[in-house]
């Protein structure tokens, strides 16, 4: 069976995860209390519904137990993300993911046991500034306070030369997950696959590594 989702908060952020949803052909329904906000949404949307998402009442007439994952983006109005979170968790929703404004509206989601936490300013501004500071990396993806994603270019220094010769999880404690060349990804590399110089090598590891490989290793 296809995964429900139900998004709850059309402003910028939710707006955008609605129209994303459509163009990956998942069903969706979409809940705000601004009619404005419906409207614009609704081409979108397998439902656009005009409701107020802090009442537990409406919440039930919507079917929102049967909803397999909830993303909560309700703009500045924090106390009122902060309920429907509650909510939901409470309607015992198998995932909710919820947008954070800032520190004190994070660590009371924390306290409610929200499944993921969401500061796509945050985020955006870390990959940023990782990807600023260095020629190497291409992109840099935080999964937790310790351990990163990064995409770094292959430089002459590792160009030709496969990935046992390299022993990058040996000398730097970081694990090549995939090569992105012409295009294509090869997921999982062989130990004789060869790197080519301008190829696109995907780490994962501790934050402290990648940065490590990324100053000594490329």
């Amino acid at each position: 069976m296809k995964k429900q989702f139900v998004v709850i908060g059309l402003g910028r952020f939710g707006g955008s995860i609605v129209e994303e949803f459509s163009t990956l052909g998942v069903e969706v329904l979409a809940i705000d209390k601004d009619e404005e906000n419906i409207n614009k949404i609704s081409p979108y949307a397998t439902h656009a519904v005009q409701a107020n998402a802090i009442d537990e009442a409406t919440l039930n007439s919507l079917g929102i137990r049967n909803f397999d994952h909830a993303i909560v983006s309700m703009g500045d109005d924090i106390e009122s993300s902060i309920l429907c979170s509650l909510l939901l968790k409470e309607m015992g929703l198998k995932k909710v993911w919820v947008k954070a404004n800032n520190k004190y509206h994070q660590k009371v989601l924390e306290k409610i046991g929200v499944d993921r936490i969401i500061q796509p300013e945050r985020d955006m501004a870390k990959r940023i500034a990782h990807h600023v500071v260095s020629d190497k990396i291409i992109d840099y993806i935080e999964l937790s306070d310790n351990h990163s994603i990064a995409e770094l270019y292959a430089t002459k220094k590792v160009a030709n030369r496969n990935l046992m010769e390299l022993d990058i999880r040996a000398k730097y404690g970081c694990t090549l997950i995939g090569i992105q060349r012409d295009g294509d990804i090869i997921l999982s590399p062989a130990a004789d696959e060869v790197i080519r110089e301008g190829d696109l090598m995907i780490i994962l590891g501790r934050n402290e590594d990648i940065h490590r490989f990324e100053e000594t290793g490329v």
